[in-house]
């Protein structure tokens, strides 16, 4: 059942019809070239934020796990700067507004948890929201650079994807083998 306080331009706002600004992408192309420079803002940005993480872990598989992404994402940044110099543009990124959040969540539970098993299971929880992102976005990133026949591009992006996926699920491992467990007998 839907609240009273609901009002008419709440509702209206959220069908209405959003105008685009004047740089906006027209072409597919310019449209890939965005989201190439979101999702090197946002590797940068994770670059910065996962030894914060990897310092406020206690169990060491975790700890290894987040510094040898930290190591595969500076990597990513890498990859990402020679995709730029292949298509020609440059490399400077756009403020990603989605990776901004999952990192100020990712700090939320830092600070909403005591060190151990339970702030570990909210390190692995925030990890596996960016992990699932960064999928998501490569996997569109593959998707778009096959249909502008960007084929090296492509390839590079399918790179740094399959290692996104091991990247999660190496967390999904850490987090059923041990920490969990450890978590959910803490009362």
């Amino acid at each position: 059942m839907k609240s009273q306080t609901t009002n008419d331009s709440e509702t209206k706002g959220s069908t209405r019809k959003v105008a685009p600004k004047s740089s906006a992408a027209e072409g597919l192309r310019e449209l890939f070239i965005d989201e190439l420079k979101d999702i090197i803002y946002a590797e940068r940005a994770l670059v910065k934020a996962l030894p914060k993480m990897a310092n406020n872990v206690q169990n060491a598989n975790l700890k290894s796990a987040i510094e040898e992404h930290l190591t595969l994402t500076m990597g990513h940044v890498d990859r990402l700067v020679q995709i730029f110099g292949i298509l020609e543009e440059t490399d400077r990124g756009k403020k990603c507004e989605a990776m901004e959040g999952l990192i100020k969540e990712g700090e939320s539970i830092l600070e909403d948890t005591e060190p151990g098993p339970v702030r570990d299971a909210g390190i692995i929880s925030a990890s596996q929201k960016i992990e699932h992102y960064e999928i998501a976005s490569y996997g569109t990133l593959v998707a778009f650079a096959k249909t502008l026949g960007e084929d090296d591009v492509a390839a590079l992006l399918k790179q740094t994807l399959a290692e996104e996926k091991d990247a999660d699920q190496k967390l999904t491992e850490t987090a059923y083998n041990s920490i969990n467990f450890e978590a959910s007998n803490k009362v």
